[in-house]
Formats: C-alpha cells, structure tokens, sequence
C-alpha cells in the first residue's frame, strides 16, 4: 500500500479532522483505539463517513478485522478493486409513470326494482280548454263555448 494515494490521504485527513489533528500526525501503524483514541462510536462515524465517501457498504461484520490506520486503508482499497473488478449490470430501466386517473366512488348495491307499469291518467269530466282564438277540432266551437252549451237545456 502507497501511502499517497486517494484512498489514503481521504482517510487521513478525514481522521485529522474527526481528531483535530494534522494529518502529518496520523500514521499508518497508529491503532485507531489505542494511538488514536477511538471509542466504538467514533469508529462508527468514521465507517460512515468512508462509505460516504468511497460508495461503499462496510458490513458490521468486518470492523473486528479493522485496527489501524494501514488497516482501514488496505480494506477501502480491496473494496474498491473488487467493486471496480464487478462486472456492471445495465441499469434497470425507470418504471414507467402512473397515469392519473378518476377515482370511481363506491357505492351501496341497489337493490331490484320490480318494472311497475305507468300510472294511468286521472280521468277529467270536463274537456281541456283550447288556447284562446283557436277551434277546438270538436265541433268546431272552442272549448268553454261547448261547455257552456252543455250546461244549457
């Protein structure tokens, strides 16, 4: 392992920061605990802070095997080969859009109507009478003539 590389120098630096210290101060044989001062929640934060950002997911698993500097290092690097190694899928194509739609109310079934047949028309003792200045077709009179005749003897 080089001790410029990228990978090396983000991790030192961002462990310069965490610690407020210079980056030239923080070696590769410094262990992150011990030298450093590292409780578990700062590993915590740091392992998050490289799978930020390398890209990476650092399973929980795999921080036992992670004790100093040179150690963080070599396990970002074989990471990133193995990932860079990984053969690449398409990317999935992007699901198509919902389309917006009318919601349709619910409704109660209705119960059966049984087909009732129409009512008759109420029978009318005296004719309908005709508009004013037209003849009714019976009789030639307009309706309240006829009707008076009727009630004449």
């Amino acid at each position: 392992m080089a001790v410029d590389t990228d990978v090396s120098t983000g991790i030192r630096a961002a462990l310069a920061v965490r610690l407020k210290r210079d980056v030239s101060a923080i070696q590769l044989k410094d262990d992150l605990r011990n030298d450093l001062g590292l409780d578990s929640l700062d590993m915590i934060e740091l392992l998050f802070k490289i799978e930020e950002v390398f890209d990476l997911e650092i399973p929980n698993e795999d921080l036992v095997k992670i004790a100093t500097v040179g150690d963080v290092i070599d396990y970002v690097e074989r990471r990133l080969a193995a990932k860079a190694a990984a053969p690449r899928r398409p990317p999935a194509p992007a699901p198509k859009p919902a389309r917006a739609s009318i919601p349709t109310p619910v409704t109660a079934p209705q119960p059966a109507r049984a087909s009732l047949p129409a009512p008759a028309p109420a029978a009318s003792t005296a004719p309908a009478p005709a508009p004013s200045g037209r003849r009714s077709p019976a009789g030639g009179k307009a309706a309240p003539e006829r009707a008076a005749a009727k009630k004449k003897p």
